[in-house]
């Protein structure tokens, strides 16, 4: 099973503010995603689930990839 590489558009709420993310991600399917930014997000911002919304995910190629600890990796 080969990993594919998403873009993961979408805002959470922190206290009174909403704010905007995009983060790039390897992973085996789509679902995967879903779980992997809400462990993220959870963990490093102390985020419920319920305050993320996640608004797009889009499977990109190797050469649109602009994180570049990503590209390290590639």
């Amino acid at each position: 099973m080969q990993t594919k590489i998403y873009r993961v558009k979408g805002q959470f709420v922190l206290g009174s503010q909403t704010q905007k993310f995009t983060k790039e991600l390897k992973s085996f399917n789509e679902e995967n995603i879903y779980e992997k930014i809400y462990s993220l997000f959870g963990s490093q911002h102390g985020i419920n689930r319920n305050k993320i919304d996640i608004q797009e995910i889009e499977e990109i190629t190797p050469d649109e990839v602009e994180d570049l600890v990503l590209k390290g990796i590639l």
